[in-house]
C-alpha cells in the first residue's frame, strides 16, 4: 500500500489517473477510433465503375497500325512499366489504358512513326489473391464477372474452420491501398487481396 497526494492509501498494483492524465487519454480516444475506422462500402462500389487502372501483372496488347514489329503483347512488370522497342519503358501502372495509347504514340510519331494509330487493350489482368481459411491460399487469375463465392471457389473452397460471411477486400483505390467489407456476392477486381477470417465456436 502507498499513499497518494491527498494521503489517501492506494494498493500498489493499481495505477492512479491524473485529471490532466484522464483528459488526455479522453481527447486521444475518439482520434483512435477514427483512424480504425475502415472505409464505407461505397468505395468499393464507386472503384466498380471507374476507368481500369494498369498494375504490375496485367498484360497489355499493343498494336501499332502498319508496324507488325511493334505490335506484340507486353506484361507490365514490377516498376510499373512496359518495354517497346525503339521507345523503350512506358510507365503504365495507374494509367488507363488510353493514357498509354497517347504516350506510345507521341514517342513513335517523335522520331519513327509518322502519324502513327496506336491501340492497347488489355489482353490477361493480373491475377487476385484468395488468403486464409480456404483450401488452397494463394494467386489465382481473375476471370471477368468474379465475386468474392467465385474466387474462394477457386481456391478450393471454404476450410472447415472459416466464418462464411462477411469477407475482408483489399484493394489499390486512387494509389492507396483500403480494406472493407464484402459479402459473397459482391463481384472483385483484378489485384484484389479476399481475406477468409475464421469462425469462433
Amino acid at each position: 500500500m502507498s499513499a497518494d497526494s491527498r494521503g489517501d492509501t492506494v494498493p500498489e498494483n493499481q495505477v492512479t489517473l491524473r485529471p490532466a492524465t484522464a483528459a488526455t487519454l479522453a481527447a486521444l480516444l475518439p482520434l483512435a477510433a477514427c483512424q480504425t475506422q475502415p472505409p464505407q462500402p461505397a468505395v468499393a462500389e464507386a472503384s466498380l465503375t471507374a476507368p481500369y487502372r494498369i498494375d504490375s501483372g496485367d498484360r497489355l496488347r499493343v498494336v501499332v497500325y502498319g508496324e507488325p514489329d511493334l505490335s506484340n503483347s507486353y506484361t507490365v512488370d514490377s516498376s510499373g512499366a512496359i518495354a517497346l522497342p525503339l521507345v523503350g519503358a512506358i510507365a503504365a501502372r495507374g494509367r488507363t489504358t488510353a493514357l498509354i495509347e497517347a504516350e506510345i504514340a507521341k514517342k513513335l510519331g517523335g522520331r519513327f512513326v509518322r502519324n502513327p494509330d496506336v491501340t492497347v487493350e488489355i489482353d490477361r489482368y493480373r491475377p487476385l489473391f484468395v488468403m486464409g481459411e480456404v483450401t488452397n491460399a494463394g494467386q489465382y487469375p481473375y476471370v471477368d464477372g468474379m465475386t468474392v463465392q467465385s474466387a474462394i471457389a477457386t481456391a478450393g473452397g471454404f476450410s472447415p474452420r472459416a466464418a462464411k460471411r462477411g469477407f475482408d477486400v483489399t484493394r489499390v483505390v486512387d494509389g492507396t491501398s483500403v480494406t472493407f467489407r464484402l459479402g459473397p456476392n459482391d463481384p472483385v477486381l483484378p489485384g484484389d487481396t479476399i481475406d477468409v477470417g475464421e469462425r469462433f465456436l
